[in-house]
């Protein structure tokens, strides 16, 4: 219940800006802005990436991804006479921001700006370099350098960098959505290919009271005969190996070999492959000699099973019902992991590109971030948004309280799991102490063992 009061499935669904906002919801000022742009995407190869999960530099919300590289210092010094290039590179800065004659620096100190952008598009609702391929040489927009806007000239194989270091983040965060839009998409196929299968199994049951004797056989028969055939070839690659060079060393000669092929070159590896064969080969024969009476038994067994499924047709689609209980199991405990991982307020903290800086992974405020003297002391130092939390006694037992929900997850399957074994053994139970089949047995055997496994 705390879950379903405090989460907020949002926080999944749409990205989320250094700010905290959600990119493309409805009703606020980004519900035009779905994508998300990276002011410095250079920062995502920061190993800090990995160990926060969060790129070190200001995320925005915006309508579209960049399609030009420009600098924020080439389009300063011209917005007098070239204005539509202001106004194109400005709805990528921070929104309300309209002052081209603040100087440089302090625009890239206070991220107001970003120091360039570059060709993208969107991908997993996040801006990415326009990557291509040129003569095998990697490009961006047919250019494989480009201005940093920090005085540098950069190759674009450091925004690839980058891009795998987002990309990392995002398969830490999203796995589980992944497989989830995997399943939105191919669901129906999923349901076709089961659709197949109860059919082809109801057929395979239904007629096993007949073929059940002749496929056991054949079975049998056939895997002496793939031993058999086995025992064949290693003879004959033994065979073949005679009076090659080489062939005649041990396995101890040669030691450990990465590379398996090296043993396939050696008479003594396939006679003992042969030896093994012929030893699994014994075993099946004399099996099939002392245990014939057994396999007779269970191949009636069989027979009588296939019998009782045609009497009591029902139980065919009980899995069905057992499939249903925990497909809602499932879904019950997904929701409810979703809504306790964002049942928090936004917590943002201090990213900084040095490793030494003491402020790092710090929490902060990032409307009052740039009047402290972190920037000072960490250059480059960022207040981004990190996760969702908190600091109630709810928020600290939220790791609980996922534990509890995956406890009460695993229950739930199991009495699914273990109510159909129970309502299908009461059921086939009918069957077999009925004197006279079909005449004794109950009308609805299923529905009856189901409710008494219910009680």
């Amino acid at each position: 219940l705390a879950a379903w009061v405090h989460g907020d499935p949002r926080k999944v669904i749409y990205p989320t800006d250094s700010y905290g906002q959600f990119c493309g919801q409805k009703d606020t000022l980004n519900e035009n802005k779905t994508i998300l742009f990276y002011f410095n995407i250079l920062k995502c190869a920061s190993p800090v990436v990995l160990i926060n999960l969060q790129c070190p530099t200001t995320q925005l919300c915006v309508s579209k991804c960049p399609d030009r590289f420009a600098t924020y210092i080439d389009v300063q010094a011209s917005y007098r006479y070239k204005p539509d290039q202001w106004n194109y590179f400005r709805q990528f800065c921070k929104p309300g921001f309209n002052n081209p004659r603040k100087s440089v620096a302090q625009v890239l100190r206070d991220e107001d700006c970003p120091s360039m952008i570059i060709p993208s598009r969107p991908f997993l609702k996040r801006c990415f370099p326009d990557f291509s391929t040129k003569n095998g040489v990697l490009t961006v927009a047919n250019q494989t350098t480009f201005k940093d806007g920090r005085g540098k000239t950069r190759n674009v194989t450091d925004l690839r960098e980058a891009a795998n270091g987002i990309n990392n983040v995002l398969d830490a965060r999203s796995v589980g959505m992944k497989i989830f839009e995997d399943y939105a998409i191919s669901w129906y196929w999923i349901l076709i290919g089961l659709f197949i299968a109860m059919i082809v199994s109801l057929l395979f049951l239904v007629l096993l009271r007949f073929t059940a004797g002749v496929l056991f056989w054949i079975f049998i028969f056939g895997v002496i005969g793939i031993i058999g055939y086995g025992i064949w070839h290693c003879y004959w690659e033994y065979d073949h190996l005679k009076g090659i060079p080489g062939s005649d060393l041990t396995v101890y000669d040669i030691g450990f070999q990465t590379d398996f092929r090296v043993y396939l070159q050696l008479r003594q590896t396939w006679l003992a492959f042969m030896i093994i064969l012929c030893g699994v080969e014994v075993i099946i024969i004399l099996m099939l000699i002392f245990l014939r009476n057994r396999i007779r038994i269970a191949i009636a067994l069989l027979k009588e099973g296939s019998r009782a499924i045609g009497y009591i047709m029902s139980t065919l689609f009980y899995p069905i019902v057992t499939f249903i209980l925990i497909a809602i199991c499932i879904s019950y405990w997904a929701v409810t992991a979703v809504f306790l991982a964002t049942s928090g307020e936004p917590v943002y903290k201090v990213m900084a590109n040095q490793t030494l800086c003491k402020y790092a992974n710090l929490t902060c405020d990032p409307e009052t971030f740039n009047t402290t003297n972190v920037t000072k002391l960490c250059p480059g130092a960022q207040c981004t948004f990190a996760f969702y939390g908190g600091e109630s006694l709810y928020h600290r037992y939220i790791f609980i309280f996922q534990l509890a929900n995956a406890f009460v997850f695993l229950w739930l399957v199991n009495f699914a799991i273990a109510l159909g074994q129970c309502t299908l053994a009461g059921a086939f139970a009918s069957y077999y102490w009925a004197s006279r089949k079909p005449a004794d047995i109950p009308l609805w055997p299923l529905f009856s063992s189901f409710g008494r496994a219910i009680r």
